[in-house]
């Protein structure tokens, strides 16, 4: 996804989908949570890299985080 932009994928975020990606070796799940505010939920476990299962985020952080992003996917949420 090398024509994929941060402006794409904020869009993408507001317009409720779910972002999953590889971020230091660990996946990661990515979704908007209220204005300005992103979860990150940790999918993979390694031991001796222990990670925070879920963290908050401001759309800041997530914009510096964005460069080395790998493996981005999407998918749109549903409502049961």
């Amino acid at each position: 996804m090398e024509d994929y932009s941060f402006e794409r994928m904020w869009f993408d975020l507001k317009n409720g989908y779910q972002i999953y990606y590889t971020y230091v070796g660990n996946r990661y799940l990515l979704f908007k949570t209220a204005e300005n505010c992103y979860t990150q939920k940790l999918l993979s476990a390694h031991n001796k890299n222990p990670q925070p299962k879920m963290l908050m985020l401001t759309l800041k952080r997530v914009k510096e985080m964005f460069p080395y992003m790998e493996d981005i996917e999407y998918k749109m949420t549903t409502e049961d």
